[in-house]
């Protein structure tokens, strides 16, 4: 018997990625591995960090330039960051990683971000030149550490509902008094 007579009835070709109900990019991008929420914080995020860093970049000039130039680093490096995190979360990065560590990464940085951003934000709060593009930064700069924040408050709320479900139940208060095996 000859195989083609054999599969052809009930063997498919794989479609791949261009084909099928998504193609092309859309096939490797998935915004359902987060809940709404955190969809929202990863985007406001990114958007006030950004924010944050293009208002400081405005900046033509500044005296006290020590506070200016580390929330300049803070707010870049929290944009690169949310952004990565987002890439990893709603790309096929997601399904090559290990799930509980892109987690438990996600938990920890957004906490030192956001405490680190916040920390920017008050030194650049008390060094700046009173300029309205500074105001402008200061004021994405507090916003976005506080998304930070919240993100982190979420993921830990999380992270606590789940140790819920997962707690053992009570061993009985009453000792037992027979033996097993009797």
């Amino acid at each position: 018997m000859e195989n083609g007579a054999v599969y052809s009835p009930t063997t498919e070709e794989d479609p791949g990625v261009s084909r099928g109900a998504r193609g092309g990019l859309a096939a490797h991008f998935s915004l359902g591995r987060l809940p709404l929420y955190r969809r929202v914080f990863k985007g406001l995020q990114l958007l006030l960090s950004l924010l944050a860093f293009i208002c400081e970049e405005v900046v033509s000039q500044c005296t006290l330039c020590g506070g200016l130039y580390f929330f300049e680093f803070v707010s870049c490096s929290a944009f690169l960051l949310s952004l990565l995190f987002l890439i990893v979360y709603c790309t096929s990065v997601y399904n090559r990683v290990d799930a509980i560590k892109v987690k438990s990464s996600d938990f920890y940085i957004m906490l030192g971000t956001g405490c680190v951003f916040l920390l920017a934000s008050i030194i650049f709060v008390s060094t700046h030149d009173r300029t309205s593009v500074e105001i402008a930064a200061i004021v994405f700069g507090f916003i976005a550490s506080f998304m930070f924040l919240l993100d982190f408050a979420a993921m830990l709320c999380e992270k606590l509902r789940e140790s819920q479900l997962r707690k053992p139940e009570a061993p009985p208060t009453e000792a037992l008094t027979e033996p097993l095996n009797a």
